[in-house]
């Protein structure tokens, strides 16, 4: 049998419709393979954002705020930007740091008044189950053994009874105290108005705390004072031109009764009392001119501050 003579058989072709166009139709983006470097891969991604008019082409590499200043749909995978070398991050920051700091506007200098600075608080923030807390000796006990720490050097109550001492006198409301410092035993310092209202809980006291301490200030409800700030050290360049530095200790060499050397100091001369905020220790600083002791026992932060203020009002007749 032979197939030569045999008719070819014949393509059926469809009919034409209106509006058919004589091209192969595209493959979609999504089917094209993904190149496999980096590089390769973004400009995919952003060549198929710019398809499919998830961003516009004159978009590509602006970021999303000018974007959207500008009314222009701007994808996330178009406003990458790559990153810094670290030789550039390097160099930027070694520029930083030659830089002189910016003056610091709030520091207190004018003449007079009383500063109160407590030093060597006990003000450490650690990470406790799912948040951050203030490390105290009755709630962290065996938190802080693990890390082989004292859990009775850990006192922030001190430091909260001294700020409730120095903030709720008659000589703060009557404007005599111009600012308070606290030095913390992990060289933090930093400054708070005589203005601020400190929460009467110490539960609440540590959350302030732990608040000022990662966000580094903490402004007024009212406005945009801030009552609590991280500042830089030493705490001596906030001090007053010309104002007398007193330091109080119960080991210091000599006793004096406290209204007879307050009567003693000049008029409108600005003091600075310094006060230890710890548990154990002696306040050794050096910026003091005077260290004295107000009693033969050894009193609390809080007392010492109380006899500090009180005489003090009985010198500008504060009722």
């Amino acid at each position: 049998m032979s197939f030569v003579n045999a008719p070819a058989r014949r393509r059926v072709v469809a009919p034409r419709r209106a509006g058919d166009v004589d091209r192969e139709r595209p493959v979609p983006s999504r089917l094209r393979p993904e190149p496999r470097s980096r590089r390769a891969r973004r400009r995919s991604r952003v060549a198929r954002a710019v398809e499919h008019r998830a961003v516009e082409p004159r978009a590509v590499g602006m970021s999303r705020a000018r974007g959207r200043a500008r009314g222009v749909a701007v994808s996330r995978v178009a406003s990458r930007r790559r990153r810094p070398s670290s030789a550039v991050r390097d160099a930027r920051t070694r520029a930083r740091a030659m830089e002189p700091p910016p003056p610091d506007d709030d520091a207190n200098h004018e003449d007079g008044g009383y500063v109160f600075v407590l030093e060597l608080a006990t003000l450490e923030t650690a990470k406790v189950g799912k948040g951050y807390a203030i490390l105290n000796c009755d709630d962290h006990a065996n938190f802080i053994r693990r890390h082989g720490k004292q859990p009775g050097d850990h006192r922030p109550d001190i430091c909260h009874q001294a700020l409730l001492a120095i903030l709720d006198s008659p000589l703060n409301k009557a404007g005599m105290v111009k600012a308070i410092y606290v030095n913390t035993q992990k060289n933090v310092l930093f400054r708070v108005s005589p203005k601020t209202r400190v929460p009467r809980t110490f539960k609440r006291f540590c959350g302030l705390m732990v608040q000022l301490l990662q966000k580094l200030s903490i402004r007024s409800s009212n406005g945009p004072e801030k009552l609590m700030q991280v500042v830089k050290q030493p705490v001596t360049k906030y001090f007053p031109a010309g104002a007398r530095r007193v330091g109080f200790s119960f080991s210091a060499p000599e006793v004096k009764k406290l209204p007879e050397y307050v009567k003693a100091l000049p008029e409108d001369a600005a003091v600075v009392f310094t006060i230890g905020a710890m548990a154990h220790g002696k306040v050794d600083v050096a910026y003091t001119d005077d260290f004295i002791s107000v009693s033969r026992y050894p009193l609390s932060a809080a007392c010492c501050i109380g006899r500090i203020c009180n005489a003090l009002e009985l010198k500008h007749d504060i009722v």
